[in-house]
Parts: structure tokens; sequence; C-alpha cells
């Protein structure tokens, strides 16, 4: 992953740093998507090279974004986290720089403010949570952790398997009881949690999966704005393919309706949109694309 200053986007007046966790192997790809067949990403050229290599491959990757809004400094997502015990060969017991990349960033751990989580999967709250002392303790021991109140109330009543359980014992259950947790009610329209940050409902991948809409303005009338993902959107590929769901979606129509809703929305407009798992250079404008859509990458500055 990259080193020194971490990449960043300027969205009007808003920075926006990606900090990278780790790389994900190919397998990542033909296991999440398994739609998206060599020979149905080949066929995207535009997907080429930074998304998907000749073979048809695709490129993903782990990483937060961290940004200051009205004087809050703000990380969407922590990853799959350090010295995690996970039955996926890939996030399983990791060792990265992850902090490292983030304090470079200029945000140490002690000066986050908010933690917004997308959704409670483990690939997502790893780093809530760092070994300290013989246990499992908050890593941004000032912050306030934001989940909506639905995907909260789902996975309470969930019946979790073991990996899953393990899970929340260690990067979720410390962060609620340490008193850090807060759980938002996200209606239709959105909630807006700090001044220009909106969590807006984009259920389907979990029951309660917001994505994370910035604009360059306390009321909302700046045009600079930008949206996190989350796992409503996994790769570019879905993009000319919105069909494509992914394997561990929890209602898949769900999920494609709102990929195609939340596209269609973006599509031609200016809003940066910032790919929790798209490999680098992650971040684009959606462009209509006859009947489907394409991504028009933007590099971002070092």
């Amino acid at each position: 992953m990259t080193t020194g200053t971490p990449p960043f986007w300027a969205v009007g007046g808003i920075t926006v740093h990606r900090v990278d966790e780790v790389s994900l192997p190919p397998a990542t790809g033909r296991w999440l998507l398994p739609a998206a067949t060599p020979d149905v990403v080949s066929r995207e050229e535009w997907l080429r090279p930074h998304f998907a290599d000749d073979g048809g491959v695709l490129h993903a990757a782990s990483h937060s974004f961290a940004f200051t809004m009205g004087g809050l400094r703000v990380v969407v997502d922590t990853g799959i986290g350090n010295g995690k015990q996970r039955a996926n060969p890939a996030w399983h017991d990791l060792r990265t720089g992850y902090l490292d990349r983030l304090s470079a960033a200029g945000y140490p751990p002690h000066s986050v403010d908010l933690v917004i989580l997308t959704h409670l999967h483990t690939d997502h709250v790893g780093w809530n949570t760092r070994w300290e002392d013989g246990r499992w303790v908050p890593t941004f021991p000032r912050a306030r952790y934001l989940v909506s109140r639905a995907e909260r109330e789902f996975w309470a009543g969930y019946d979790m398997d073991a990996p899953r359980r393990q899970m929340f014992r260690d990067s979720v259950d410390p962060v609620a009881d340490a008193g850090l947790l807060d759980v938002v009610d996200v209606p239709d329209g959105g909630a807006e949690v700090a001044a220009g940050v909106r969590l807006l409902p984009t259920p389907g991948h979990t029951p309660g999966h917001v994505s994370v809409h910035l604009t360059d303005g306390h009321d909302g009338s700046a045009s600079a704005a930008a949206l996190i993902t989350g796992d409503c959107v996994h790769h570019p590929v879905q993009f000319a393919h919105p069909s494509i769901g992914s394997c561990v979606d929890i209602d898949p129509r769900l999920a494609e309706t709102t990929r195609r809703s939340l596209l269609a929305s973006l599509a031609g407009t200016d809003t940066l949109l910032l790919g929790t798992h798209f490999a680098p250079p992650t971040a684009g404008r959606v462009v209509a694309d006859g009947d489907a859509y394409r991504l028009s990458p933007e590099e971002p500055r070092h």
C-alpha cells in the first residue's frame, strides 16, 4: 500500500484523505461478485488498468476515508484491523501500518471526533478497536462511533455464526461497553450528523446500510459534493452491470434497486464518488454509458 503522505481529494474546501489498509487478493473479486466473470469484466475496457487486469480479474482494496468538517475530525469505516482472528485468510491476523498512515494524514487516533460506520460487517469495523493491556479497547477514545439504528437492531436480533459473534466481541462490543457507540435514526431523506455530513439510507447489502454524503457548506447548498459508497457498490464493474450483486448481500433485490437509484442520481453530476473498496485511483464521476454507467476516475493528490 501507499507510503508517505496519504492520497487526498479536494471537494471544495474539504480535503478527503484515503487511508490505505491493504490490497485485497485476486480471489476476492471471484468470491464477492460471482457474476462478474472474466468474460463480463474483460468487455469493459474502461476498467483496465486500474480496476481490473487484462485477464478480467478484479482489483479491490480496504481503506478508510478521513476529513474535517465544521471542526469535527471524521473517519468513515475502519477496515479489517490488526491481530483479529478471522475465518477469511485475507483478513486474518493482519499486521499493517494503517494507524501510521492515518496519523500521517493528520488524524492520530486521539484526535478523531467522529467515526461513521456504513454498516457492521467485519471489514468495516476492524480498527474500531486495538489490542492494549490484554484486551480490545476503542482505537478512537474521544470519538462517537455512529451506526444507523436499523443496522444495530438487525444484528442484535440476528442468529450469528461463530465468526460473526467473534467480530462483534472484538470490534463492536468494546465500543458499546465504553459508551461510545451511538445509534442514529436515518429516514428516507437521510440524517445530517454534522454540518455538511449526511447519512443516506442505501439498504440491501445490509438492512441499515448507509452511504455518506458530503457538501462544502453548512446548508448543503454548495455545489462541491462527494459520496462515500460503503458497500452499496463494491466495484466499478457494477456501474456497467448494476444487476451484479455481492454474495453477502442480505437482500440482493433491494441492493440492486438501491444501486441503480444511486447511480442514476449521480450520473452527469459533479459529485465525486469515493468507493470504499475501489482500487486506486478509487474516486471519480459517474457517467452515463448506454443504458448503464461507467466511472471516470479522478486521481488523488499527494
